[in-house]
């Protein structure tokens, strides 16, 4: 599994004109579901998210969480990020899970960021998303689980 992540001032998703998810500062995650992915990869990656330090302390440091600062987490499920994208122009979605079982995993991890935080959103899996935000700092790192 695999998050690409930006620390925020806000973001939000939107479909069809509609705003399905939308968060304050915190992290916005990009989710992309790689084929061997099993629930355990969930478990873990909302461990990282909830726990990778990248926002400032009193010392200007990257030392704490966004549970740490009370943030905002929205998930967005984003099927591009598990593309093989080694050789050539044009990537290749062989190392992508089935649909079926990305949509499973996605939600089993958005099951277990709502149960551990007290502020999640997220995007619609399978729909065509217009997702805007503010990156701060600019801050983006890859996670994987």
């Amino acid at each position: 599994m695999i998050a690409l992540i930006q620390r925020v001032t806000h973001a939000r998703v939107e479909v069809a004109g509609e705003t399905v998810g939308a968060i304050g500062p915190g992290l916005l995650a990009l989710i992309g579901v790689e084929r061997e992915d099993a629930e355990a990869n969930a478990v873990r990656m909302v461990e990282r998210l909830l726990g990778y330090r990248v926002f400032q302390d009193e010392d200007d440091r990257m030392n704490r969480s966004v549970r740490d600062v009370a943030g905002g987490l929205l998930l967005v499920p984003q099927f591009t990020l598990a593309a093989d994208t080694r050789k050539g122009t044009r990537p290749g979605f062989s190392t992508a899970a089935e649909p079926a079982r990305a949509r499973q995993l996605f939600d089993h991890l958005l099951g277990l960021a709502r149960a551990a935080h007290p502020d999640v959103a997220s995007g619609r899996f399978g729909a065509e998303m217009h997702v805007s935000l503010t990156n701060h700092g600019p801050v983006t790192f890859r996670l994987e689980a």
